[in-house]
């Protein structure tokens, strides 16, 4: 099936380069000056994932991105001249999906869209027996695979799509602790400093996302996180 994807920078040769990359790999890519120009693409004609630079004429970045994600969940990745914390963390608040600082390896930023879309196609770790159901539960969560939508006592649980996959993954594999490095190769697709921060940062969201769940992320201290219930988590 087809990819679309979406780049908003407003230097001509970095858009391009990324675009050749990605149409290597047989993506169908549209490259955009702005990320206003962007955005209004999207509205009409959404694509299946946005890469996204911060600094560009008009609206930057981080706007573009709170407004993307006021209507859609599309997976979104951003690049950025500069690097530093708040940056960082601001793009993960707003519910980008990744952090790419200038200057970055095209093959790595390649290799880092082909697992998002490898992300989407099947939850990874599925075991046989919950592969073919649409639905996921524990406690009051409940998520559905195939709307990729969620729910704590039937209310609406807004996910961005990391922590959509991160979630599922912990309730798949509730019956064990997950190791950091396996959420690191499973989620996010391979193992770097700034993976790690990206996971432990999801995970803060996501705990703050399940503060009225009986459902609760706990931390296996030099090893992973392990998804429970409060009530066991008391004990």
């Amino acid at each position: 099936m087809e990819k679309f994807i979406y780049i908003a920078d407003d230097d001509d040769n970095i858009r391009n380069l990324i675009k050749s990359f990605l149409e290597r790999e047989g993506y169908i890519c549209y490259g955009f000056p702005t990320g206003d120009d962007l955005l209004k693409k999207f509205i009409t004609e959404p694509c299946d994932l946005i890469i996204l630079d911060v600094m560009m004429p008009g609206h930057d970045g981080f706007f573009i991105l709170s407004e993307l994600r006021k209507i859609s969940n599309v997976p979104i990745i951003m690049l950025t001249a500069r690097d530093s914390d708040a940056d960082y963390i601001e793009g993960l608040n707003l519910g980008s999906d990744d952090y790419f600082t200038k200057p970055f390896s095209p093959i790595k930023l390649v290799t880092k869209v082909r697992s998002v879309f490898k992300r989407q196609e099947s939850l990874s770790g599925v075991s046989s027996e919950v592969e073919n159901s649409n639905e996921l539960s524990f406690e009051d969560i409940t998520i559905n695979k195939k709307t990729k939508s969620a729910t704590i006592k039937d209310s609406d649980l807004p996910l961005t799509p990391n922590e959509f996959a991160l979630l599922s993954y912990l309730i798949v594999n509730k019956d064990r602790a997950v190791p950091r490095a396996e959420l690191l190769d499973k989620i996010w697709g391979y193992e770097t400093e700034i993976e790690t921060r990206v996971a432990d940062d999801t995970v803060k969201r996501l705990r703050k996302k399940l503060g009225d769940s009986d459902a609760k992320i706990t931390t296996v201290w030099g090893y992973g996180f392990r998804l429970v219930s409060k009530e066991e988590s008391d004990q």
